[in-house]
């Protein structure tokens, strides 16, 4: 008899083991599946405002002017807050932005800009809208992200 009750105790532990790799399988599955709209909104974001950096790039580097816009953006993605910058290195300029908090070393998305830009500036979302400027810095444009009142 003690063999069959070990037998039972052994079947009871290795169930045991199953079901919660199953809840942790499936709790994982659920969380990506509310978080891929959420990330597929931020790309829409982040490329709204790309679309409307290239459209103010575009007019004053033809007309040599000033230009700022406002961009109405939503306070939240879901529930969660986000970021967004404007940035720029030696070769290349963009947007990225992400889900939380900022973080200067990792981002979920960028989007690129096609000519030679000098950008700066960052944009929290639930801060208002979002204003965008661009002049003539020399002969580079300067673009620069910020939230009203900011």
């Amino acid at each position: 008899m003690p063999s069959i009750a070990s037998n039972h105790l052994y079947t009871f532990i290795a169930m045991t083991a199953v079901s919660t790799l199953l809840i942790v399988s499936f709790s994982i599955y659920a969380s990506t599946v509310r978080t891929i709209p959420k990330i597929e909104q931020l790309k829409n974001i982040l490329d709204h405002v790309a679309a409307k950096a290239n459209e103010l790039l575009t007019l004053v580097t033809a007309t040599n002017s000033t230009i700022q816009t406002l961009i109405q953006l939503p306070t939240t993605i879901g529930q969660q807050g986000y970021w967004i910058k404007i940035r720029n290195d030696t070769s290349n300029a963009w947007v990225e932005g992400a889900l939380g908090e900022i973080r200067e070393d990792e981002t979920e998305y960028r989007v690129f800009f096609p000519k030679n830009v000098r950008a700066s500036g960052n944009y929290l979302g639930g801060y208002g809208p979002a204003t965008l400027e661009c002049y003539m810095n020399g002969s580079i444009p300067q673009l620069n992200l910020d939230s009203v009142g900011g």
